[in-house]
């Protein structure tokens, strides 16, 4: 990362910055991407049981991991004020705050995946497969918030492209896993979309162990000294990282977790509408990557340039990462609404359930445009460490506007299952709308302080 002094050289340092952690991002959801399309493959159960099994996880994982999140910004800071000296012990102490949140991931999955799953309409084989899917993926808790620490670590100092190419390197070993577990091969049980969460765990370790390799032996991530001597815990510093990480951690919880609402609220539906809407959302999840991946990258380059007191500099940037979603999400609402049956046959070959998920698909097209603006505006706000206000606001579009929205439409007018998906996309437009308000405050705030 380097002070930049054109737009021209800005837009050149951010795509450096945001390009590989975009392909990271899409190789990292690939594998639950491969898992759900690999086990539709398999049956409709195991799709149906994938899906709900991956929509239960993924807001824990997300929601938990974002507070881990908070190591971007604090690192950003630290190096854009000339404080490198602090950065290995900042770090060190996100490791003991990972192992305290996989600690807790496995408390609450022990008293709460059995309960919440009975509480779903579902044929007992689904809710079976769902279940064993999830403890499947369990062991690999400890390596993937190990692992999103030291990502925040290596990103924070611009190297996004070491990210990438772990990344990388561990996806085809994914794909290969999960034919193996899944299909049965090479002598190894036939386990179905069962499988596919095992292969999952193994490849998170395989990514955690090259990532630790990395960080001790290459530079410039060695000079750092991470791992040559562990500091004793310091509560203070884990205060920093949890009061600016919980609430990035629950705004993602709050965004992902109301999907998981919908998959519960729709089980009243048949196996294949279930199995439909998630093969859908988990498409829509995918495409949600490139905002997210921009997101990130706003948060890096932002933290950087406030860390420096360059606050005109930081604005500049949040303008191009929100304009360049934007850009791309245009593009990708007309390819998915234009190839939507296409992208159906991906996920099955039931002509019941192809119909249904071509028809999901157009509401996840229009997604992207709400996506494109309120992920990009909630990275730049990390970014500058405004993380309260905007916990609040994503909590009350996602919860208070868009889910009660969605189940009067689902329950007393025509629209039926597709009525979720309306108030999920009118949640996340007001969210979008909010957040951009609360992001010029805080830049004209700054703005202000500079000039004074």
């Amino acid at each position: 990362m380097i002070e930049t002094a054109t737009m021209r050289a800005k837009v050149r340092q951010f795509l450096y910055i945001l390009i590989p952690i975009m392909v990271t991002q899409i190789a990292m959801f690939s594998m639950t991407f491969f898992d759900t399309i690999m086990s539709g493959r398999y049956s409709a159960d195991d799709l149906a049981g994938v899906a709900v099994g991956s929509s239960l996880w993924m807001p824990v994982y997300t929601g938990l991991s974002g507070i881990l999140l908070s190591i971007t910004p604090i690192v950003g800071h630290l190096i854009g004020g000339g404080r490198r000296e602090k950065v290995s012990f900042s770090v060190m102490q996100g490791v003991y705050v990972a192992l305290v949140i996989s600690a807790a991931t496995y408390a609450l999955g022990f008293l709460l995946l059995e309960p919440v799953l009975g509480l779903m309409n579902l044929d007992e084989n689904v809710r079976r497969i769902a279940f064993e899917y999830v403890i499947a993926l369990s062991f690999g808790i400890v390596p993937l918030f190990l692992t999103a620490v030291l990502r925040g670590f290596i990103d924070a100092l611009g190297k996004t492209r070491t990210s990438m190419m772990i990344t990388l390197m561990a996806l085809p070993l994914n794909v290969a896993f999960n034919y193996v577990l899944i299909y049965g091969k090479f002598g190894f049980p036939e386990l179905g979309g069962v499988g596919s969460g095992y292969a999952s765990a193994v490849t998170y370790w395989l990514i955690f162990i090259l990532a630790a390799w990395i960080v001790w032996r290459h530079e410039p991530f060695s000079t750092y000294r991470l791992f040559y001597r562990l500091p004793r815990a310091t509560f203070s510093k884990w205060k920093e990282i949890l009061v600016l990480g919980l609430p990035i951690g629950l705004s993602i919880f709050f965004e992902t977790s109301i999907f998981s609402a919908v998959t519960l609220l729709m089980s009243e539906y048949s196996t294949n509408v279930i199995a439909a809407h998630q093969a859908a959302l988990n498409f829509s999840s995918l495409t949600y990557m490139i905002p997210m991946s921009v997101s990130m990258a706003l948060t890096i380059v932002i933290g950087f340039e406030v860390g420096a007191g360059r606050f005109h500099d930081a604005r500049r940037y949040s303008l191009i990462g929100i304009f360049m979603a934007i850009g791309v999400a245009v593009v990708g609402t007309v390819v998915i609404f234009t190839f939507r049956d296409t992208f159906a046959h991906l996920y099955s070959t039931d002509s019941e359930v192809l119909e249904l998920t071509a028809g999901f698909l157009v509401f996840a097209a229009i997604f992207q445009l709400s996506d494109a603006v309120q992920a990009p505006v909630q990275g730049a706000l990390r970014g500058y460490k405004d993380v309260n206000v905007t916990f609040m606001m994503t909590m009350i579009s996602y919860w208070v506007i868009g889910l009660p929205l969605g189940w009067a439409l689902a329950r007393w007018t025509d629209w039926g299952p597709y009525g979720y998906w309306i108030g999920l996309i009118t949640g996340l437009t007001c969210g979008a709308i909010t957040l951009s308000v609360r992001l010029r405050m805080v830049q004209k705030k700054h703005t202000s302080r500079l000039e004074a």
